[in-house]
């Protein structure tokens, strides 16, 4: 029978691989980009608190540069 020790650090390494399988994806990156844009609802300040937020998506999912 499998310990609570032992089940909790399979569902860590379960978790940690699912993550680095999704690592470069939209999904990862999608809290950071819902968070961006909530943030740039408010006026004339949102864009600018939306700021670290944007930089989190685009360092988890960068956009493809333009030709």
């Amino acid at each position: 029978m499998i310990d609570r020790a032992m089940l909790g650090s399979i569902r860590a390494a379960l978790l940690l691989t699912v993550a680095l399988g999704l690592a470069g994806c939209g999904a990862v990156a999608a809290p950071c980009r819902v968070g961006s844009a909530a943030l740039k609802i408010l006026p004339a300040i949102g864009h600018t608190l939306a700021e670290p937020t944007d930089a989190c998506a685009s360092a988890i999912d960068p956009t493809p540069s333009e030709p």
